[in-house]
């Protein structure tokens, strides 16, 4: 079951509450007595490495991806086209 503290005491307390959160247990923080927010732990990020090649084949670049038109450096250099 969830613990109930006030919003003061969450105030008050707050690095306390987390720690509990992170421990696994669920903090509700309640004003004048009504619910209205949940201090939950974060599901932890898988640690393992991921695999390569998920998006093979749906990733498609063009041909002249790396080929930039000398117009285009000289103006990015602040020259004048040539």
């Amino acid at each position: 079951m969830a613990k109930m503290v006030n919003i003061y005491e969450a105030k008050t307390q707050l690095s306390r509450l987390v720690d509990e959160a992170a421990r696994g247990e669920e903090v509700v923080i309640a004003r004048n007595g009504k619910p209205v927010a949940k201090l939950v732990a974060v599901d932890k990020a898988p640690t393992g490495k991921r695999p390569l090649g998920l998006a093979r084949g749906q990733i498609w670049i063009a041909p002249d991806f790396d080929e930039t038109p000398e117009e285009l450096i000289a103006a990015f250099e602040g020259e004048e086209p040539k």
